[in-house]
């Protein structure tokens, strides 16, 4: 290979890193897109010609050309941890107390004060100066890896600028973000999919996730995806501060957040805090608060973690955005179970970087306790940032001949009557046979947590009751008989019904507790389902046991335990758990054997904060170990494990004499006890 050529390669590959530099990270663009488009057509003519001169962090490897068709697992080097929220200033003067508890006397304490980016959390794991793999979140310790997507991402470093530090050795490490959109390209996206007839994405950080778990690179190259980098780690070495991070992560080529803030004490913090919500709207991206970190890395050690969250970082978050827009209509919507719920259509407004037209009303009381009526301007807000809610009606806008709106008397969908139980607020449409609660009782039996049928989502299970090839769960299994017909449907093609097949198939090997989950009895969530299956190991024992038996479970009330009755006692349901069987689903587990041990029999609370794991964590393992674990302290508790920031229910195990572990006796007995 001449010398010549793989010079002027490679000349051409630092020009080009250069100006994406300069363009995605500086916003100081140096030369035309003309130019630019030049370089880049220069560069794939070389390495078209010259094949064995392409390397993974040349500027034209950015997208991939393979679909990836499974995100693997990818254990991250140090657990990716959530922050605990604060509210309020007071709140903020409580974390300053607890991080000087958590330290010796005499400590100098600064704090670096970032923006809070609303976007996707990722791992960026660089080795020997390139891009190795990138990772989401995942449940903090386990992630999945994204990395041909995030390379199509030109604000994301393929090979870094002056890693050869003199201070430090960084030939393996890994970099924390936020993926994110900004504001503008956001919008911009969402109007040439308006053109395309495609959906609309609802914000800016939900599309940025989605994103990220697209397939084909090619889309998600199409996609105007940033990042913010916050977070420098390494196992090898010991680094002084978060500031002096920030700064050798932009020295490296990363694009970093400007607005960052360091602190002398809490009330630079809260003057910092001040100025970031003041210029919340006018940044162009989207963010909900502001992030404090102790600057010392050494004080962060000395002040460690808890269950998923650090003692040294807590996040502000600001004040929910509102804006005031007109409710035009108040419709109600029917749930699987037959659950009416009120809905405000109202004139779409632009509130936290998403075009609001619709928010959930909860219930008829809700509209009664606030007095919301129809042509009201009304202040709409998003909770957390998320859920847009209706906070008060603007009474001096309200017009003279306005009417308060009544209860509904009959189902939206099928007109039948409505029944609404003394001692709830709700109003139920009791005809099973309801197109809405057809597609809803689907809809929960395919989704995540339940069979788990990936493809089968909203849109398909709507044109497969259409077309009446769906009306029960049952019917799912028997699609593989029409395949054929499947086929002919627009928009399906043979590979993706031969995918949604191959899924429903798949979803057969999901355990009892997650059938019984799946097949949407009222009251019966997740943890309840996981009980009952535990308990009666087969559908057949639960079908047969009285209430009584059941409500005898613990945790589980006689609300839950009327609800199963009044469920099997449907013939209908029956016969479809009978079909269910035939095909193949699983209504049986198996009983554990656990030697009696110290847990066998007693009754735990958990109380606070645990370091090693969250309270549901250590609930199961009390379980496992045949013990039980209440949610509130009586006589009859055995023991209290108190983790840290216990509250009330120690002091009331106290009064009561009732025995306190803590949490270090807790794994001694646990590590005392195989399971």
């Amino acid at each position: 290979m001449p010398k010549e050529i793989q010079k002027q390669v490679e000349e051409l590959r630092e020009k080009i890193r250069e100006h994406d530099y300069k363009y995605y990270v500086l916003a100081e663009p140096s030369i035309g897109d003309q130019e630019y488009d030049f370089l880049m057509k220069e560069l794939e003519r070389l390495e078209r010609e010259n094949p064995g001169l392409i390397t993974p962090d040349s500027p034209t490897q950015r997208v991939g050309k393979d679909l990836t068709k499974d995100f693997k697992p990818v254990t991250h080097k140090v657990s990716m941890l959530s922050l605990a929220n604060t509210y309020s200033e007071e709140e903020l003067f409580d974390f300053d107390r607890r991080v000087r508890e958590g330290l010796p006397d005499g400590e100098i304490i600064e704090y670096v004060v970032e923006p809070k980016i609303d976007g996707a959390s990722v791992s960026l794991n660089y080795v020997n100066g390139y891009l190795k793999t990138a990772a989401t979140r995942g449940d903090g310790t386990v992630g999945e890896e994204i990395t041909a997507n995030v390379k199509t991402i030109k604000s994301v470093p393929l090979k870094l600028k002056n890693y050869k530090s003199p201070e430090f050795e960084l030939n393996d490490f890994e970099v924390r973000g936020e993926i994110f959109m900004k504001v503008a390209d956001f919008h911009k996206l969402n109007e040439e999919r308006e053109k395309a007839g495609d959906k609309l994405f609802a914000n800016p950080r939900n599309s940025s996730a989605g994103t990220l778990k697209l397939q084909d690179p090619k889309l998600v190259a199409k996609r105007p995806l940033n990042i913010f980098v916050y977070f420098l780690i390494s196992v090898e070495e010991e680094f002084n501060s978060q500031y002096d991070n920030l700064l050798m992560l932009k020295k490296l080529g990363f694009n970093v957040n400007p607005e960052f803030k360091l602190c002398k004490n809490i009330n630079e913090v809260l003057k910092a805090c001040r100025g970031l919500e003041q210029k919340r709207d006018s940044l162009e991206y989207e963010i909900d608060g502001a992030v404090i970190k102790v600057n010392s890395i050494r004080q962060q050690k000395i002040l460690g973690s808890i269950a998923k969250s650090p003692r040294w970082a807590v996040a502000f978050k600001f004040k929910a955005k509102q804006a005031i827009t007109k409710l035009n209509k108040i419709t109600w919507q029917v749930s699987r179970t037959g659950t009416l719920t009120p809905v405000a259509e109202l004139e779409p407004v632009l509130l936290s970087g998403s075009t609001i037209s619709r928010a959930t009303l909860h219930n008829f009381d809700e509209i009664k306790r606030k007095d919301i009526r129809e042509g009201d301007s009304v202040v709409l807000e998003k909770g957390g940032d998320v859920i847009p809610k209706i906070v008060s009606v603007v009474l001096n806008e309200r017009k003279k001949n306005s009417r308060p709106v009544k209860a509904p008397d009959k189902c939206p969908v099928c007109s039948s009557p409505l029944f609404k139980p003394e001692e709830e607020v709700a109003y139920y449409c009791e005809n099973t046979e309801c197109p809405a609660q057809i597609k809803g009782r689907l809809e929960h039996f395919a989704s995540r947590g339940a069979m788990d049928i990936e493809g089968l989502g909203e849109a398909l299970i709507n044109l497969f009751v259409e077309k009446k090839l769906l009306n029960t769960y049952a019917d799912i299994y028997e699609l593989k008989n029409r395949r054929q017909e499947l086929i002919s449907i627009e928009r399906l093609g043979e590979k993706s019904v031969d995918n949604l097949l191959a899924s429903i198939e798949e979803s057969k090997k999901q355990p009892f507790a997650k059938v019984l989950f799946a097949i949407g009895i009222r009251y019966v969530g997740a943890g309840a389902a996981k009980k009952l299956a535990d308990h009666f190991q087969s559908i057949d024992k639960l079908i047969s046991a009285g209430e009584e038996e059941i409500s005898s479970i613990h945790e589980i009330g006689p609300s839950i335990s009327r609800s199963v009755k009044k469920f099997f006692s449907e013939d209908e349901n029956v016969k479809i758990i009978q079909r269910l069987k035939k095909y193949g689903i699983i209504f049986t587990a198996q009983k554990k054997v656990v030697k009696e041990n110290f847990f066998t029999n007693k009754s735990f609370v958990l109380t606070g904060t645990l370091a090693k794991f969250s309270r549901e964590e250590a609930g199961e393992k009390i379980m496992l170990l045949g013990g039980k674990v209440s949610s509130s302290v009586s006589k009859k508790t055995d023991y209290v494990v108190a983790g840290e920031n216990a509250g009330s229910k120690l002091n009331k195990a106290g009064s009561l004499g009732v025995k306190i572990l803590s949490e270090e006796e807790f794994l001694k007995l646990l590590g005392d006890n195989s399971y």
